[in-house]
């Protein structure tokens, strides 16, 4: 009996300890890692559904790092030409039906981006998943027939951030995000991120479509289905200035 509580207790302690926390953000590293590369260019179609009507968009976006992204809206026409730039962290918007170019604050993160159920922040992840919160190891769940670590996410305390508190679920053996859940600060539920469609992208195994649903809104979604990507084509970091904004095609 002595042995089994002294086991316990040092399994307790492995759970709590600085680097069973640091395998978790390693853990999430390496997934962001793959689903980013060093860099990517994708195109996409979101699908925004809600009970009495649906739209559709399609988009293209180029990511370099965690520092940069542009985001560019190819359809519908009304909507053509809109771009959302991050640079570190700054975040821009260029709206080319009134010819301006608008830096975004803070206070805008939490958002809707586009009329979707994705914040502004989930698109251009103003907040680093790695840097700006701490990582536990929850109990392992299966998605989907998959294996995944369960992984907590709390800010820092002096990070400025949407969200309260997120849980993502990593699958173990092919290192993707299935299943993030996002609370608020005070712990309610908000939005639920699943992937599904596993495929070959870029030569990676990924989910190819993202469904966000919203707790308090029954019968809302957005999805997110990546059509193509290639990953690690190089791009000069004036890829991304508000001087190329206007231009990107």
């Amino acid at each position: 009996m002595i042995r089994i509580v002294f086991l316990l207790f040092i399994n307790l302690s492995l759970l709590n300890s600085p680097s069973f926390a640091q395998s978790a953000k390693e853990i999430v590293r390496k997934t962001d890692e793959k689903a980013k590369g060093k860099t990517s260019i994708a195109t996409m179609t979101v699908q925004i559904i809600r009970p009495t009507w649906s739209r559709e968009m399609s988009i293209k976006t180029w990511t370099k790092g965690n520092d940069l992204v542009l985001i560019y809206v190819t359809a519908p026409a009304k909507e053509k030409g809109v771009v959302y730039l991050k640079r570190f962290k700054e975040i821009w918007n260029w709206i080319p039906s009134i010819e301006r170019n608008i830096k975004m604050p803070p206070s805008m993160m939490s958002q809707s981006w586009m009329g979707t159920d994705f914040t502004n922040d989930d698109l251009v992840k103003e907040a680093s998943i790695l840097e700006d919160y701490d990582h536990t190891f929850l109990e392992d769940a299966v998605v989907d027939a998959r294996t995944c670590y369960k992984i907590q996410l709390l800010p820092k305390p002096k990070s400025a951030v949407v969200w309260g508190k997120v849980i993502m679920s990593i699958d173990k053996k092919d290192f993707m995000t299935l299943h993030v859940q996002y609370y608020d600060e005070d712990g309610t539920l908000i939005n639920t991120m699943h992937g599904s469609d596993i495929k070959i992208l870029g030569g990676r195994l990924l989910p190819a479509r993202m469904e966000m649903t919203p707790e308090s809104k029954k019968g809302n979604k957005t999805v997110l289905i990546y059509n193509s990507i290639v990953f690690d084509t190089p791009l000069d970091d004036s890829f991304f200035t508000t001087q190329n904004i206007t231009k990107v095609k």
